[in-house]
């Protein structure tokens, strides 16, 4: 199954950006690609290319309130890395230019880059920036205004533990993990007049002491 390459890439010191309606998986094993997406706007841009699907730049600099020549800059650079690409069947004419996804799923090893200095150093950086990502859409939603937690009074949850474990053990925690979050990532959306927001979930498993 596709998802348990994810879960070795997952335990071995690594990350993933795993959104919803997955089609293809990507790991990364080129600096120059993982360098592309060391970037905040444009690991935000990937998101939004994934979640709301092909988009223009007009529509992506609106969604993120940078100017639509900045993003371009971005999107090129992610185009040049092979993480999107152009999308010419939705133009209406040559003035429209869309760009989409190349995979659903992103996803490095640490261990891929181990012996070089310098993409150790953009590996670091990129867990980085995804764990500011992560922690940051938290913050957002605590601090959010009432009335927008009201729309969700029992689903959002915190959890953490203990355990004592050993690395295989912790790998087989991290596969059952990963199977339910694709599980309900990868589902097909049920059409019975229900809204649905977006949200992010995110799980981390490492050896520390309380």
């Amino acid at each position: 199954m596709r998802w348990q390459k994810e879960q070795c890439l997952l335990h071995n010191n690594s990350c993933a950006i795993s959104l919803v309606y997955v089609t293809d998986d990507l790991q990364i094993k080129d600096t120059r690609v993982l360098a592309a997406m060391t970037h905040p706007l444009r690991r935000r841009l990937l998101t939004l290319l994934k979640v709301d699907g092909p988009a223009m730049a007009s529509m992506l600099a609106d969604r993120t309130g940078q100017a639509v020549g900045n993003i371009s800059h971005h999107l090129r650079v992610l185009g040049a890395a092979g993480l999107i690409e152009e999308a010419p069947e939705l133009a209406k004419d040559r003035r429209e230019r869309w760009w989409r996804r190349t995979a659903g799923t992103v996803s490095w090893s640490a261990r891929d880059f181990a012996g070089d200095d310098a993409g150790e150093t953009i590996a670091l950086a990129a867990q980085s920036i995804n764990l500011d990502y992560q922690l940051a859409t938290l913050r957002a939603w605590d601090t959010a205004p009432q009335s927008e937690k009201e729309r969700w009074p029992r689903g959002p949850f915190a959890v953490d533990s203990w355990m004592r474990l050993d690395d295989a053990e912790l790998a087989e925690l991290c596969a059952e993990l990963t199977a339910v979050i694709r599980r309900w990532g990868d589902r097909e959306i049920p059409d019975d007049g229900r809204e649905r927001g977006t949200v992010l979930v995110f799980t981390h498993g490492v050896p520390g002491q309380p």
